[in-house]
């Protein structure tokens, strides 16, 4: 028997031989051959073409230059697999590639690797979130547990930003439409009759400091551009303004009114707690400013006058020339502006009512106390008649260039003149107390003292008022 002379140790019963060993080894013992491919020549050299007969066919297959036991053959060779195939390099592809992802324990991957097999060899990339050389052993985290906390928190943050955004944005949203909603957008959206205004749009204007150019009881005023039109935007008082359907209606009425002696109303926004009045912007500011600022500008009597008439014009047209009356309610200099050319236009009618039935009496007094009708204040009946009154105070301040007050001096003043069949000369503004014009300046005096008048019923109409004051301010042109 022919066994491997490594592996073999003697024993005393081989000596029987094929009797004892194949006892011993029923499934035989291994066996070493030692052969080459002996026919005096060489593996060819790198470039050189292998002879005719030349044993290694297989793909994937090389030759070893050999020497076997004492054949006597100075030059032989054998055949070999290359690296990663095993088979029959004898033998046209008998060499075929080796799995090594099959014999983990011969070709290690690490545990954090993943084995690929390819042609004469394999890979092992280290798995996603990972780095290194799986085939080494090094698949270390990309990111260390530090890095995952400060990654996981600035996430977190993150998401918990946007929703609050979402949150905060939504809510907005539905604040925003019950702003709307109870201001009367869905009335006014249905008349159609005027623009309404986004937001977005004047609050640029309205929380620039800048801008502010007037405040008082009744809110504040701000210039501001929107497009290629210089406008003015109100911003009234939280709670000043009527709600729903009755501040729709007003503004409704608003928008009719189209006169060149009365501020024009361009658009609202009640997307706000409350509502933001866009109007046309008239550059001189209010006859009040004009009379009584530090910086006081001559005024003669020909600009007295006009403003006038045409502060009277407005009225009467509000009074009696609309399909639905109109009250203003605080008829004073602040409340009627000038443009760059000193016309007169009635500002602020919003607070005005919409008189319909016995809607006439008010829950509260409206207006500058300096200005109102004694009689609306013991009655509460807001009436054309009202507006009357507080015209008669503006023409006194127009003549007199004085201040009205709570205590009526200027008016006592000229109803005590006029009692005692005095002329009011001393009580006119010396710039404009010349001896030509005093007889119209009586005129205008007495329009006043009639205007003021207690007993509501003896008060003139304002159409009346506008033809006679219309008269002298075109008998004084012609």
């Amino acid at each position: 028997m022919v066994v491997e002379k490594s592996w073999y140790n003697f024993s005393t019963p081989d000596l029987y031989g094929d009797r004892t060993l194949p006892g011993r080894f029923p499934r035989g013992v291994p066996v070493v051959l030692d052969f080459a491919i002996v026919e005096g020549v060489a593996c060819p050299a790198k470039g050189q073409r292998p002879p005719p007969d030349y044993a290694c066919v297989s793909n994937n297959s090389y030759c070893v230059n050999a020497t076997v036991g004492q054949s006597g053959y100075a030059l032989s060779y054998v055949c070999n697999c290359s690296e990663h195939y095993q088979g029959n390099p004898y033998i046209v592809n008998g060499c075929q590639d080796i799995d090594e992802c099959k014999f983990p324990d011969l070709y290690y991957c690490a545990s954090n690797g993943i084995c690929k097999n390819r042609l004469g060899g394999y890979d092992c990339p280290c798995k996603p979130g990972t780095k290194g050389d799986g085939k080494l052993g090094h698949c270390a985290e990309k990111f260390p547990l530090v890095a995952k906390a400060i990654v996981g928190t600035t996430g977190c943050i993150f998401v918990i930003v946007v929703l609050s955004f979402i949150f905060l944005l939504r809510k907005e949203k539905k604040k925003t439409r019950e702003f709307y909603e109870r201001n009367g957008g869905p009335t006014l959206e249905k008349a159609k009759l005027i623009k309404l205004f986004k937001k977005e749009e004047l609050m640029p204007i309205i929380t620039k400091k800048s801008n502010l150019i007037g405040k008082g009881g009744f809110g504040e005023v701000y210039k501001g551009n929107l497009g290629n039109e210089i406008v003015a935007v109100k911003k009234t008082n939280s709670g000043s303004l009527l709600e729903n359907e009755q501040f729709a209606n007003e503004v409704i009425i608003q928008s009719q009114v189209i006169h060149r002696n009365i501020v024009r109303l361009i658009g609202c926004c009640l997307e706000v707690d409350s509502p933001l009045l866009v109007y046309e912007f008239l550059s001189n500011g209010s006859l009040h400013d004009i009379l009584h600022s530090n910086g006081k500008k001559p005024l003669n009597l020909d600009i007295r006058l006009s403003i006038a008439a045409e502060s009277a014009e407005g009225l009467a047209y509000m009074h009696s020339k609309t399909n639905t009356k109109i009250l203003h309610g605080d008829v004073k200099p602040g409340n009627i502006l000038l443009d760059d050319k000193f016309v007169a236009k009635i500002s602020d009618f919003g607070i005005s009512r919409l008189i319909v039935r016995d809607k006439q009496h008010t829950r509260k007094v409206i207006g500058d106390m300096s200005y109102v009708d004694p009689v609306y204040l013991q009655t509460g009946l807001l009436t054309e008649k009202s507006d009357v009154y507080s015209f008669g105070v503006v023409l006194l301040e127009l003549i007199s260039r004085k201040k009205a007050s709570d205590d009526n001096s200027l008016v006592t003043a000229f109803l005590e003149a006029h009692r005692r069949g005095e002329r009011a000369t001393e009580l006119f503004e010396d710039e404009i107390a010349v001896a030509e014009d005093l007889e119209i300046l009586q005129n205008l005096a007495r329009i006043a003292v009639e205007c003021l008048n207690l007993d509501v019923d003896q008060r003139p109409a304002m159409t009346d008022i506008a033809h006679r004051l219309l008269i002298m301010n075109k008998s004084r042109n012609s």
